[in-house]
């Protein structure tokens, strides 16, 4: 079924539970993340990050101030996240979600997140007390889920959170 809008027909799916369920499968299974930041020169990078979910459901970095999409993301905060889970055959029939957003830093410290983003993460253990790491949260602003060919479908913040979760997508990092 081909959704319709003021220009005319999208090729965009329409969103069900079985949509929120996969782009959170993507995002609670995938072995890491793309991030793509703007340098300070406002050239594009791309880089390899775990992600995990914040206390609140909100995607969540660790970072090393020695990676150049520190410096990115503290200079200017808008990033885009790509997760997905490799398979056989063809890369591009299988599902991926692309995220759009405001990354901001973790100030404070917060050992729920700790122990949440170990629990995802348990070989960041060797690093994540290292003084040059941090954690950013991602607040997202636009989701797009491609499941496969003819399989695309515009998500919201709020389909994002995992069920009971009552986080706000688009607050600042404490």
């Amino acid at each position: 079924m081909v959704q319709e809008d003021k220009t005319g027909p999208s090729l965009f799916q329409p969103v069900d539970d079985s949509v929120r369920d996969r782009a959170r499968a993507l995002i609670d299974g995938a072995p890491w993340a793309a991030l793509g930041t703007l340098d300070p020169d406002g050239a594009p990078e791309l880089s390899r990050v775990l992600m995990a979910r914040d206390t609140d459901g909100v995607p969540v970095l660790l970072l090393s101030q020695l990676a150049p999409h520190f410096a990115a993301l503290a200079a200017d905060p808008r990033c885009a996240l790509m997760v997905g889970i490799e398979g056989r055959g063809d890369p591009l029939a299988h599902a991926r979600l692309m995220l759009s957003g405001r990354a901001t830093r973790c100030t404070t410290p917060d050992p729920a997140r700790r122990a949440a983003f170990l629990e995802r993460h348990p070989k960041s253990a060797l690093y994540i007390d290292f003084p040059d790491f941090a954690f950013w949260r991602v607040d997202i602003t636009r989701a797009t889920l491609n499941g496969g060919f003819g399989r695309a479908h515009i998500l919201s913040p709020p389909d994002l959170l995992p069920d009971g979760a009552e986080g706000d997508v688009t607050s600042p990092a404490p």
